[in-house]
Parts: structure tokens; C-alpha cells; sequence
């Protein structure tokens, strides 16, 4: 196991007291965090490191020089406020408020866990003001906080970070135009322009243009600097306190992965054939290794030269390889991509739209083969649901992808109006369900199933491995006649689902995948499957018969089936990838009743309660009491 340290926080507190050059002060300090950032983020195991080194110059001239920190530190309603809207950079802030002690230790090093600190951020951790995560809120979020400010006659500005990628939500840019209408003028947007999205540069996806006559064309006050450059932050930050009379927005340009050379994403992008692979995920022993030397040898020749004495750091031990999951080499995602690689060739009317996510959702190899069938919307779900909506209209057939915790909620109205129009479409919902949990809430996909499954010409599935997964994109492109939403894990799959040889997708029928007598569970996914089936293996030890049934169809079944499937039980189980309102146990149970079911039967739903838990797969499944080992307690308890 590579050696992981920490710089602690009195070393922070050391230097900042130095009596040094204020600029060469501020970037050790940086450096310092930056050195933290990768530490985190590897014992996490996830996590942004591209985008949080990008911003970490900007974030702490910000707390170290330009907010009034004591204020920030005592919780006044005075106070300066700072928050992300893009929320991949938090790692960085995360950084920052420990050495400023604003974060305790303990939390600090659980990023990413249970009792930790979150993926994105999370009003929940100390120092964080705002949640985000969920692009293009910010601003909005920002200009709320600064009018109710002003409302209330108290002091103190609102900086809100933006990511250059993020300006492609139209929600910024309503609240771009109100800011100014509403004449909110303590109000300071930053752009990180480090000119990268997730994979590839900004202008690949969506170009921006001339961003400073756009920004200024609806009414701010726009400057730009180099956002590493201390003392031009400071001469800029110092402009912009001089305008009172409009909302402020200070273009910083940077680069993404700042402060790691083969990390920087000129470097990064020509080693990798025009790909940034530093936007998320945590480095291999060998790339933590080199990088956080890297910053370490920095760090020490920073402080040699100001005469300041050597920065010390302290090994710190993780607990993050205790008790990990059994995980296939297995993606169900993987198998969506090839399935409709595969079906393209002879389907010339299918048409594939992404939203900046082509690397996430297994499209690029689409995309390669058949560019111009392959639409990039960037970041605007909304746009790019509504111009799949035409495009069923004039007779193509439209596969939309993105993570089903945007796509199925922030275009929710968008899916609804091209649902009326009658056309079909396909809906391809990545990240669906609880796990993976370290990004957090933001991203968890929960609502979806009740959300589509609202529209009465929406068929919604969900496959449990690769082969069920070809056998679903073959179901929605040539024999579905309504619109279709394929519900994916985006993870690797705890185990590999072993369906029956000659298994065949069936419209509304399930599989069953034990056997048992004594009570039945009906799942789906690879996720939830492997937790039934761990139940069921628990409980067989115990000679309690559980059969478990793969039940791919989220909002079809057929009732013949399902009545002749449950009728040698009295104990019947559903467990949910989804909140309990609106999923497959709503739906099954809404049909039994419609047929005189349950009849006296015992009929439990077994869901994720609550706003999802932040951590790894195994301490959040425990946590909601679904994992394996709570099923079987939980299915035990129900019989007694």
C-alpha cells in the first residue's frame, strides 16, 4: 500500500504567520493544499482532482486575503460567503477549510464516506454554504443569498464558482439577466476557465464564443486575469470592490489540473490523444506517488526560498480497504454501448444525443463510427430532450443519454411534451439508483422510475448484466412501439447475474434466479440483484427458502405471470433501486390489488428511505438496510 501524509493544520498555521513575501506565502499555502487534495481524494478512492486544482489558486486568495475569515470562522451573518456551483472542485475547498481549521481532521480524511464529507457539496460539512453538484444552480443560489443580504441590511459579498463547461445550462443565464434587473450588486461570480469539461476541451463540446461580450452584453461588470497569478487576483479582486452599482464576474483563466505536471491538461490532452483522463477518479499508487512528489518538492523549495523552515506532513493510515465488496469485471453500461454500436449499422434512422457525458455513458465509440449521427448538447439536458423531440417528429429515431438524475428530473417537462407528441423515443438513464454513493446526493438517482413512470406511453427497464442489457437496447430500437427508458448502472457489478441459458427478454415477465419455498423477493439490477441473492445464499444457511426474481420491467407486467409467480407464497418481498414512493413495488402491488391481491398475503417493500447516504457501496447499503446480510434479518423479522 503506497504511504499516504498529511500536512496538519498548525503547519498552515505556521506559515501563514510568517512574516514572508505575501504572493510567494500564498502560493506555498496553495501548494500545501493542493498536496491535501490529492492525499484526500486517493484515500477516498474517487473524486475530482482536475477541476480541484484548477480552482485551488483562486479559492484560497480568496479565504487567505480577500474574505473576512474570522466572520466566516464565527458563523456571522456578516460574513463574506463563498461557495461552488459546479461542486467538482470540492475536494479543493474541503483542502482549504481544514488548514484553515474550519474542518475537523476526522472529517477531512473521509471524503467520500459515511460521517465524512461529500462527493459535492453538502450543507451538512462544516464551511460549505450552499448544496450543489447538480450544474447551473449556483448563480441563482448566489443572487438569492446577496438579495436576502441586502434585504436584511447585512454585510458581506457573495462569491459563487462557476466551471467554464457549466455556462452551457440556461439557468445561469436566467439568472445572469434577473441579477442585473434586480439590481443585486454584492454579488461577484468567478468563471474557472480551465477550458476542459469532463474529457475534452470546452470549444469540442459547445464553444463559448467571445464569453466577456456575452457577460457584459447582459449588464456585469467583466474583468479577467490569470486565476495562478496572485498578484493579478489581487489587483482584480481590488477593481471589482470598486464597482457598487452591478453584479461583478472575474474570468479566471486557468489550467485544469494545475500544480502536477502530467496532469495539466496541455499535457494531459497530448498524451491522450485529445482526452483529459484526470476529471474524476482517484490516481493508481504509481501516478499518487509521482504527483504528490511532485508537489512535495515544490512545497520544500517554495519554503527554502522564502526562508521559511521545511513543511512537515504526517502518515496517515486509511481504513478504506476494509471491508470491500466482491466486484466483477462486468459494466452493464459497457454493454450498452456495444449493443447499440451493433444495432446502428442496420438502423441508419438512429440518431445518438449526448450531454457532455460520451466517456460516462459508453457512447464514444458510437460517436467515433458514426459522427454525424452523433449530436454533443453539452451540458443542457433540456435543450437536448426537446431537439430529440423533433427528431422523432421527422422520422429518426433519437437515443438520449445522460445520468438519469438530470435527464428524468431537469427535463422531466421536456420528456412529458414530446411524450404527448407520440413519437418515440429512447431515454437512456446512466447512474441509475443508489450505488455509486460517493458523489452524493446530486447524483443519485432515486425519483426516475416515478417520474417516467407517470407517462402512460413510457415502457421503463432496467437489465441485470450485459446480456439482458443487448437483449433491452434490441427491445427498445426494433420492437418497442412506445418511448423507452433503459434504466443502467453505471458501476462495475458485484457479481456477475447468471441468468438461465436460453433466457429470453419477455415484455412484463420476470426470471426467477433461486429457488425456495418459504418466501419471494423480486429485484432488479445488478446492484440490488447481488444483495437479494446474497439474502437469499444468508437465509439458505438458515434453511429459509428464498426465491429471488429478476424483474427487469419497472411499470410492465403481465398479470397471468405475476399472479401464477406469487401464489405459493404468503411472504412477498420487492426491493427497490429507488425511493419507496413511485418504484416496481408501488407498481406490482398497485396490479395485485387490482386482482384481489394480496389476499392475505404479506406483502413488504424494501427501499432506499430518506436523501441517499454519501459513502462507500457497502457502508450505504448497510446504512439504508438494504445489503444482503440486512435483507435477511429484515425478511426473518417480517416471518416471526
Amino acid at each position: 500500500m503506497v504511504k499516504i501524509a498529511v500536512i496538519p493544520e498548525k503547519e498552515f498555521e505556521r506559515v501563514a504567520g510568517s512574516d514572508v513575501d505575501k504572493y510567494s506565502k500564498l502560493a506555498l499555502l496553495a501548494d500545501m493544499c493542493r498536496a491535501n487534495t490529492l492525499a484526500s481524494v486517493k484515500i477516498a478512492g474517487s473524486g475530482h482532482l482536475g477541476s480541484s486544482l484548477s480552482s485551488l489558486d483562486i479559492v484560497t486568495y480568496l479565504y487567505y486575503s480577500e474574505m473576512n475569515v474570522a466572520k466566516i470562522m464565527a458563523n456571522d451573518p456578516n460574513r463574506d460567503i463563498y461557495f461552488s456551483s459546479k461542486g467538482h472542485d470540492v475536494p479543493g475547498q474541503y483542502a482549504v477549510l481544514f488548514s484553515l481549521g474550519l474542518l475537523p481532521k476526522e472529517k477531512f480524511l473521509r471524503l467520500r464516506r459515511i460521517d465524512g464529507t461529500h462527493g459535492h457539496p453538502d450543507v451538512s460539512t462544516p464551511g460549505i454554504e450552499a448544496n450543489s453538484g447538480s450544474l447551473g444552480m449556483g448563480v441563482s443560489k448566489a443572487k438569492g443569498i446577496a438579495w436576502a443580504k441586502l434585504f436584511r441590511g447585512l454585510l458581506g459579498r457573495i462569491f459563487v464558482m462557476t466551471g467554464d463547461g457549466e455556462l452551457q445550462e440556461g439557468q445561469i443565464w436566467e439568472a445572469l439577466q434577473t441579477a442585473v434587473h434586480q439590481q443585486i450588486n454584492n454579488l461577484c461570480v468567478i468563471v474557472d476557465h480551465n477550458k476542459v469539461q469532463s474529457d475534452k476541451l470546452v470549444q469540442e463540446i459547445v464553444d463559448l464564443g467571445d464569453l466577456e461580450a456575452k457577460l457584459r452584453a447582459f449588464g456585469w461588470h467583466v474583468i479577467r486575469c490569470d486565476g495562478h497569478d496572485f498578484r493579478m487576483l489581487e489587483n482584480a479582486f481590488r477593481k471589482l470592490n470598486d464597482v457598487t452599482d452591478k453584479p461583478k464576474i472575474l474570468i479566471a483563466d486557468t489550467i485544469k489540473g494545475r500544480g502536477v505536471s502530467f496532469m495539466e491538461h496541455p499535457e494531459a490532452l497530448r498524451i491522450n490523444h485529445g482526452f483529459y483522463p484526470w476529471h474524476s477518479g482517484a490516481p493508481n499508487d504509481e501516478s499518487f506517488s509521482s504527483a504528490y512528489d511532485e508537489i512535495s518538492a515544490r512545497i520544500n523549495l517554495r519554503a527554502e526560498k522564502i526562508g521559511v523552515a521545511p513543511v512537515l506532513s504526517e502518515v496517515v493510515t486509511p481504513d478504506h480497504m476494509e471491508k470491500r465488496s466482491t466486484v466483477s469485471n462486468e459494466f452493464v453500461s459497457r454493454a450498452y454501448g456495444e449493443a447499440l454500436l451493433s444495432i446502428a449499422a442496420k438502423r441508419k434512422d438512429l440518431v445518438v444525443l449526448s450531454a457532455d457525458l460520451s466517456a460516462d455513458c459508453q457512447i464514444r465509440d458510437f460517436e467515433t463510427k458514426y459522427p454525424g449521427r452523433f449530436i454533443e448538447n453539452g451540458i443542457a439536458e433540456q435543450d437536448m430532450v426537446s431537439m430529440a423531440g423533433s427528431l422523432a417528429r421527422q422520422g429518426l429515431l433519437p437515443v438520449v443519454n445522460s445520468f438519469a438524475s438530470f435527464l428524468t428530473s431537469r427535463a422531466n417537462e421536456q420528456i412529458y411534451n414530446n411524450a404527448t407528441e407520440g413519437s418515440k423515443i429512447i431515454y437512456a438513464c446512466h447512474y441509475a439508483g443508489l450505488i455509486p454513493a460517493g458523489p452524493g446526493k446530486s447524483h443519485q438517482s432515486l425519483r426516475d422510475i416515478s417520474l417516467l413512470g407517470a407517462l402512460p406511453n413510457m415502457v421503463i427497464l432496467q437489465p441485470c448484466n450485459s446480456a439482458e442489457t443487448h437483449q433491452a437496447v434490441k427491445f427498445a430500437v426494433e420492437e418497442a412501439c412506445e418511448n423507452v427508458a433503459l434504466r443502467l448502472a453505471i458501476g462495475p457489478s458485484p457479481r456477475k447475474i447468471l441468468l438461465p441459458k436460453e433466457y429470453q427478454l419477455t415484455l412484463g415477465r420476470g426470471i426467477a434466479l433461486t429457488k425456495g419455498d418459504d418466501a419471494l423477493l423480486f429485484a432488479y439490477g445488478p446492484v440490488m440483484l447481488h444483495e437479494a441473492l446474497l439474502a437469499s445464499e444468508l437465509l439458505n444457511a438458515r434453511g429459509f427458502g428464498l426465491k429471488v426474481i429478476n424483474m427487469p420491467w419497472l411499470n410492465r407486467v403481465n398479470l397471468d405471470w405475476l399472479v401464477e409467480t406469487i401464489s405459493p407464497f404468503r411472504e412477498i418481498f420487492v426491493l427497490d433501486d429507488h425511493a419507496p414512493v413511485g418504484g416496481l413495488g408501488d407498481f406490482l402491488l398497485n396490479n395485485l390489488v387490482r386482482q384481489n391481491h394480496p389476499d392475505g398475503r404479506r406483502y413488504v417493500k424494501f427501499a432506499v428511505e430518506g436523501y441517499p447516504a454519501c459513502g462507500r457501496p457497502f457502508e450505504v447499503l448497510d446504512y439504508h438496510q438494504i445489503s444482503g446480510s440486512c435483507l435477511a434479518a429484515r425478511i426473518l423479522q417480517v416471518g416471526k
